[in-house]
């Protein structure tokens, strides 16, 4: 089966201003720790992240990692992170 192109975006219920990104429109892969995740939106080939996040990163975190963290600091200046434990 073809991995998708599409960037889904998640929320963490255990944690207010964490967000997550992942292949799968299920969140497979994102830390079970800050669950549940609910979906909020997709970024699909064609289109930008975010906030200004680059999408490279986010590419190369789900690589490595099958999933992108961010966390929203401020409504203005999100942070990309790959915490994993």
């Amino acid at each position: 089966m073809a991995e998708s192109a599409n960037l889904y975006m998640f929320r963490s219920a255990k944690s207010e201003d964490l967000r997550g990104f992942s292949r799968s429109s299920q969140g497979a892969g994102l830390p079970a720790k800050f669950a549940p995740w609910t979906g909020f939106g997709v970024v699909r080939e064609d289109q930008a992240p975010p906030h200004g996040l680059p999408r490279q990163a986010i590419e190369d975190g789900i690589k490595a990692n099958g999933y992108q963290l961010w966390r929203r600091k401020s409504k203005s200046s999100p942070v990309a992170s790959n915490t994993r434990s």
